[in-house]
């Protein structure tokens, strides 16, 4: 009879051996280089008051949410999204600070969607906030940084698209576009469907030099040379125009850290997170089928718990990542020189002895009582193939 206790709900899972060393091996390698560019680690709580991540927000709807009550009656959720607690926690703990506060974090996020999805509604992220500074000094350190945990992850073969809010913004201002009609197009965008969208924009008698911007949403640039033509069309749109410049500009910082390869920019590039103002990101590899990073500029969203300080940040789809390099079969260095002793209740006594002795330099041991086990000299050599295998009395 099947035990059902050994199952896990739908959309969580176990992760165990060599997958879970590999995690926490990636994990341990990424905060490295992120602690290498001056942040400092905060960790915040697994679940929230729900108005952390409420309507007013802008981000996970609320049919996503896992909700719950405390003993007071207060509705309580399991975070979807760690930026938000980032911001709640920077503007109580920092709430005068004039200097720039650089903030990491690593823990699951939990999102309770549609199962046909194929979703976890667990995963990990690993992710920075850079706030107090308003500059494409901090975006170009953001997307630098996270082209280089990409790089020391083992990924070469990936791509960072980058857009601006600023253009959907602009393009539906000058268009005239109410509440409805910007949702209408809005989710075409996601949706990738571009044929809709032209198909969107034909049934509005827009300017010409308007929709032909509005074209660009369906299309990706390698660098600015490649959408020139857009400033002349932009020429009577000031936040459009502001917002190609600033991508511009973007670039050719990036080519101070040498990581314009990795970068592309999709000017449809929009995110269902309402809280976005600026330049927002997503990084892309073979192998994922979703994205393995999310980021932006977020300038109005510590105001909402009572901090007026711009910020940026990004967050490292974790999960996504290790099934990305397994898929294109980049091997992980997480072998370590073990051994193993054997032993029985006789010498327990010189076996504890010898691997304390081990362990203090630094080797890893296993301790093995082979008069519990039962089992046979082949067995555990065939366990424990490739690791030092040692006896009190010698070794095989």
């Amino acid at each position: 009879m099947e035990n059902k206790l050994l199952h896990t709900p739908e959309g969580v899972r176990d992760i165990y051996n060599d997958e879970c060393e590999k995690k926490l091996y990636l994990l341990s390698k990424m905060r490295n280089v992120i602690r290498s560019y001056g942040y400092r680690f905060i960790e915040t709580p697994t679940f929230e008051f729900f108005d952390i991540f409420g309507k007013e927000v802008g981000t996970t709807p609320s049919k996503e949410l896992y909700k719950f009550f405390d003993r007071e009656g207060n509705t309580l959720v399991l975070r979807p999204d760690i930026t938000p607690s980032v911001a709640r926690a920077a503007s109580k703990y920092f709430p005068v600070e004039k200097k720039p506060v650089r903030l990491c974090y690593e823990g699951n996020v939990f999102i309770n969607n549609n199962s046909y999805q194929g979703r976890l509604k667990e995963s990990t992220q690993l992710g920075v906030e850079f706030i107090g500074e308003n500059s494409i000094d901090a975006d170009s350190e953001i997307i630098a940084l996270v082209v280089k945990n990409l790089k020391e992850a083992g990924l070469e073969d990936f791509q960072i698209s980058i857009g601006h809010a600023d253009l959907f913004r602009g393009l539906v201002k000058e268009a005239g576009f109410d509440e409805e009609e910007t949702e209408q197009l809005k989710n075409l965008i996601l949706n990738k469907n571009f044929f809709g969208v032209e198909e969107f924009i034909s049934n509005y008698d827009l300017r010409e030099e308007l929709v032909a911007l509005f074209n660009l949403l369906g299309k990706m640039y390698a660098s600015p040379k490649e959408w020139d033509y857009a400033f002349s069309l932009a020429g009577s749109y000031p936040e459009i125009k502001a917002a190609l410049e600033y991508l511009k500009k973007l670039y050719e910082l990036l080519e101070i850290y040498d990581v314009t390869k990795y970068i592309s920019f999709e000017m449809g590039l929009i995110s269902s997170y309402q809280y976005y103002t600026g330049i927002l990101f997503s990084g892309y590899t073979f192998g994922s089928g979703e994205p393995i990073v999310k980021g932006g500029r977020y300038d109005g969203l510590l105001s909402y718990f009572g901090k007026n300080a711009p910020a940026i940040g990004f967050a490292l789809m974790v999960d996504q990542l290790l099934l990305a390099l397994e898929r294109q079969k980049i091997h992980m260095n997480i072998e370590e020189d073990q051994e193993v002793i054997l032993y029985t209740e006789n010498n327990r006594k010189i076996a504890v002895a010898s691997a304390e002795e081990l362990r203090n330099g630094g080797k890893v041991v296993t301790l093995v009582r082979m008069d519990l086990c039962k089992a046979t000299l082949e067995e555990y050599q065939e366990k424990y193939s490739g690791n030092k295998l040692t006896v009190l009395d010698g070794e095989f």
